[in-house]
């Protein structure tokens, strides 16, 4: 985490090192199955690098689109850029782009694959719910998520289960749609998008594990960088209980919309009462009570000076 003063997290590192290289394997791993259960390398070498180049290049505007978000000058948002100023100075990085979503779901997310292109976002929701410091903490936590660059890595590892996904949908509709008549020289194409399904599922569901763990250890790691560089780890707590509240009261529909961002989001897109009926395999954050409970624990060694 050189060139911020945020507090190193070797855990985080290490998680993340850890993350990249079993996806490696099982991306290495995915290439092979594919062509090995029929389907012909020119295309596996065409969807797959292709996807990840895509994704990898596009990844903050496709964010930036989906959530309906536009990037803002310190003209159009003094305030928000002056927390984003203030932050950045304490935190001795550089600036990222800052944008608001107009989404009355109270949230903040941080995109791109890069320092150069990472974007910090709030809703307009949240602009109108948190008080000055409490918006500051927030933004403080995911200024420590560029800064720790898991963003890059989650987009990377994002990727691959995206192409498996892709790939489990077509080779569905090919069963289903495509008949099966032989090949030429080879089995049936069915049978080959049976092999291209159930290789895509396995990969899926790997990738699906793996960035989950990550996810949820980031979360922890980003609030308590954020608690030791503004200094006030309650402050995000306050922020972190109101938006959970105010989550209940979202209509439903919104907080669909939204779901399909909840690895980036500071806190996840549902009501509270739905959060905790997930299990913690498929949870994108830990329990509030975790990250609370150790936001208390940061106050008491920051009050004793410790």
């Amino acid at each position: 985490m050189a060139g911020s003063k945020f507090i190193p997290d070797h855990g985080l590192t290490a998680r993340m090192l850890l993350t990249m290289f079993l996806l490696g394997v099982v991306y290495v791993a995915f290439v092979v199955a594919l062509i090995y259960v029929g389907m012909p390398w020119p295309l596996v070498v065409l969807v797959v690098v292709g996807f990840a180049v895509f994704q990898y290049f596009t990844s903050d505007k496709v964010a930036m689109f989906s959530m309906g978000a536009r990037e803002v000058s310190p003209e159009q948002a003094p305030q928000l850029h002056a927390v984003v100023d203030r932050l950045c100075a304490m935190a001795d990085m550089p600036k990222p782009k800052v944008a608001i979503a107009d989404s009355d779901v109270p949230n903040a997310f941080a995109t791109g694959h890069n320092r150069k292109n990472a974007v910090v976002c709030v809703t307009t929701g949240l602009l109108r719910r948190l008080e000055n410091q409490e918006l500051e903490s927030v933004l403080a936590h995911e200024l420590s998520h560029v800064a720790h660059r898991d963003v890059m890595v989650m987009t990377i590892a994002g990727f691959l289960g995206i192409v498996a996904g892709f790939l489990t949908q077509v080779g569905l509709r090919f069963v289903a749609f495509g008949g099966g008549g032989r090949g030429n020289n080879g089995p049936a194409p069915a049978l080959i998008a049976l092999g291209v399904v159930v290789v895509s599922v396995v990969v899926w569901v790997l990738s699906f594990v793996l960035t989950r763990m990550l996810s949820r250890y980031r979360e922890l790691s980003a609030d308590r960088a954020a608690a030791y560089l503004t200094g006030q780890p309650s402050t995000l707590g306050s922020a972190l209980t109101k938006i959970t509240g105010e989550m209940g009261r979202i209509p439903s529909r919104d907080l669909r919309q939204a779901e399909p961002f909840n690895a980036f989001f500071f806190t996840p897109a549902f009501s509270k009462k739905q959060g905790f009926s997930l299990s913690q395999l498929f949870a994108t954050h830990p329990p509030v009570e975790q990250r609370l409970e150790q936001l208390a624990g940061i106050s008491r060694q920051l009050g004793q000076g410790t």
